[in-house]
C-alpha cells in the first residue's frame, strides 16, 4: 500500500525503503520475542541480560537503519520512517488494550495473594518488552 502510493507521488524506492524499515522493525519484534523467551525460561532472570540484549539488538537495528537511510539518501530516509511506524503501531497496539481496561474499571480475574493483588497475566507477558 505504501508503495502504491509513493509510487503516485513519483517515488517508488522511499515506498520500497518504507516497506523494508517495516520490516526491520518486525525482525525487531521477533527477536524480542525470542530474547524474552530465552531470558524468562531462567529460573531466576536477570535484568541486566535483558538490558544487555536490547541495547544491543537496537544498535544493530539502528546501525542498519541509519547505513541504508545515507547509502540512499534522500530515498533510504524511508526506512527510518518505516521502523518509526512499525514502533508507532507496536507501542498502540499495547498500549490501547491496557488504557481502555483502565478506563473501563474492569475488576482483575487475578486471584489476590499474600502480598496484594497479583500481576494480571496481561501486564506480566509484556513486562519484558523493549
Amino acid at each position: 500500500m505504501v508503495i502504491a502510493a509513493s509510487a503516485f507521488a513519483g517515488h517508488v524506492m522511499f515506498g520500497v525503503f518504507f516497506g523494508l524499515g517495516l520490516v526491520l522493525g518486525l525482525v525487531n519484534g521477533l527477536l524480542v520475542h525470542r530474547s524474552v523467551a530465552f531470558i524468562t525460561a531462567d529460573l531466576h532472570p536477570v535484568k541486566r541480560k535483558m538490558a544487555l540484549n536490547s541495547a544491543t539488538r537496537l544498535l544493530i537495528i539502528t546501525a542498519i537503519g541509519l547505513a541504508i537511510a545515507y547509502t540512499f539518501r534522500p530515498l533510504g530516509l524511508g526506512v527510518v520512517f518505516g521502523l518509526a511506524a512499525f514502533q508507532i503501531v507496536l507501542v498502540l497496539s499495547t498500549a490501547l488494550p491496557v488504557w481502555r481496561k483502565i478506563r473501563t474499571g474492569d475488576p482483575d480475574d487475578s486471584p489476590v495473594g499474600e502480598t496484594g493483588p497479583a500481576i494480571p497475566a496481561s501486564i506480566a507477558d509484556d513486562m519484558f518488552k523493549d
